[in-house]
């Protein structure tokens, strides 16, 4: 197939029919709805799966461990983009790669679902990575196919289809979270229910709706370099399998020590993704500027999904241990939490989306956004700890205190996330355009690799320090972020 311009793959798609938009936003955003419905419904009850005792239907893990496990998951799961990414531009495409990831999700979800041991949970925790890999960064990046690349609409575009991914995370934890009790397995059969909608929306709808759009092979691969390519993988899958099979028996490779390998690939991956494409011959002088500029707003999407990803560990643990679920005549489940932050995106989306296109020319830059997100997020963490200044640490708090947490933090998202996507698309040179979005989820899967570190600092006691001194590095960072912003806007060649 004959490579295609940009402005062919954009005319190919019907570019009205969806609110405005390209009809194709209709596909993507149901699409990554019922994924992320099986995604977050999973993940609003997996911490309280690994550390609820066997005899409560859980795995009986340390509550730390866990914690842990959960971040670390967490970052392999944004981290494998690196190979979905990869695969998208060198093999077959971002369509495809969305499709092979949906599938890989779905028995992910369904090897959870069957009643088993820690060994299934690893088995299924594995598929969900490679899946989610495939998926998640390829989706955002058919998004970008669609509009050219001085369309007004692209901002907006992207807000609602952030709005589409919490929809579904909205609706799964309250379902998902109310069988928690009953089963576990039953939650996560339903979660696989989710993917395979997911699945069935995007092959119907697909053909007519996307073009070109995801289509095109970015760099494909020469035959010569596939044969080559495909033993390396063949060999190094086979020296992990073998590594693996002494080191865990031997006690080498035990938890602990992979939760602290996991976090140096969390910051040295980005790291050497920077270089890769900094220095390629493929990446034009312009292109290198904008790299540059990239580069602190990486650094601060870091500290922001620090903050945000605690969400589905600390204050998952916070509303299990230190909450008052009885509330209102009702007893609310922990899970129910993890509702709120696409719950406010829901309600805020909307108002952003139409606030980007009111300002036009004249809204704040990409670098004044991102400072603005990183002192919401410090502040969302401040607000936590003031119950504990007022009541300490002994009882159980007010869920407002809690509520309110989340709705700062999702003001300071939604300055940062599909600002970031948008603005990813906008930099990325044109050789490493998946590749680029996959590294934009790398500044999560880094930023929970660094909070596996950190959440063992977390107890009731240090509760107010923790809080503290983390939501004060948030609005230090952004302040500096503020201060640059005219700097990095220079380097971003005329992308605003």
């Amino acid at each position: 197939m004959a490579k295609l311009s940009k402005q062919e793959i954009v005319n190919s798609v019907p570019q009205k029919g969806f609110f405005g938009h390209p009809k194709g936003l209709f596909t993507l955003f149901f699409t990554e709805f019922w994924e992320r419905f099986s995604y977050y419904g999973m993940r609003a009850i997996l911490v309280f799966y690994m550390y609820y005792e066997v005899s409560k239907g859980g795995l009986g893990l340390d509550e730390t461990t866990a914690l842990s496990i959960m971040s670390i998951y967490g970052s392999l799961v944004y981290m494998s983009g690196i190979i979905g990414g990869w695969l998208a531009d060198r093999i077959f495409g971002t369509q495809k790669a969305v499709f092979y990831g949906g599938i890989l999700i779905m028995f992910g979800h369904i090897a959870l679902a069957i009643p088993g041991n820690i060994a299934m949970f690893f088995i299924s925790m594995v598929l969900i990575i490679l899946g989610t890999g495939l998926l998640k960064p390829n989706v955002s990046s058919v998004v970008g196919d669609m509009y050219a690349e001085t369309d007004d609409r692209r901002d907006s575009g992207f807000s609602i289809f952030v709005m589409g991914i919490n929809a579904g995370a909205f609706i799964s934890p309250l379902i998902v979270g109310s069988v928690m009790k009953t089963s576990f397995h039953l939650g996560f059969g339903i979660a696989a229910v989710g993917m395979f909608a997911g699945l069935v929306m995007f092959v119907l709808t697909k053909k007519k709706n996307l073009g070109l759009a995801g289509t095109q092979v970015a760099n494909p691969l020469s035959p010569e370099e596939k044969k080559k390519v495909f033993t390396r993988i063949g060999i190094g899958i086979a020296l992990i399998v073998i590594l693996c099979a002494v080191l865990i028996p031997a006690g080498i490779l035990t938890i602990s020590v992979f939760i602290k390998l996991v976090g140096i690939l969390g910051i040295l991956i980005p790291t050497m993704y920077f270089v890769v494409m900094y220095r390629s011959s493929k990446t034009t002088d312009v292109e290198r500027s904008r790299l540059l500029a990239y580069i602190p707003l990486f650094i601060a999407a870091v500290m922001f999904w620090s903050i945000q990803e605690q969400g589905s560990t600390i204050l998952a643990n916070y509303a299990d241990k230190r909450t008052q679920l009885d509330f209102a005549g009702m007893h609310i489940s922990p899970a129910w939490f993890q509702s709120l932050n696409p719950l406010f995106i829901i309600i805020l989306a909307p108002v952003f989306a139409w606030l980007w296109v009111k300002l036009g020319k004249r809204q704040p830059t990409t670098p004044q956004k991102f400072s603005l997100a990183l002192l919401f997020s410090g502040l969302s963490f401040l607000v936590i700890l003031l119950p504990a200044y007022f009541g300490g640490t002994g009882g159980l708090v007010n869920p407002l205190w809690l509520v309110l947490s989340y709705l700062i933090c999702v003001i300071g998202e939604l300055l940062l996330s599909p600002v970031g996507l948008s603005a990813t698309t906008k930099l990325a040179p044109a050789a490493f355009s998946a590749q680029t979005m996959s590294l934009w989820f790398l500044s999560n899967a880094a930023a929970q690799a660094v909070n596996a570190q950190i959440v063992k600092f977390y107890t009731p006691e240090t509760e107010m320090a923790y809080f503290g001194v983390i939501g004060g590095a948030s609005i230090a960072l952004g302040i500096i972020l503020l201060v640059i912003s005219p700097k990095i806007q220079e380097y971003m060649k005329g992308v605003r």
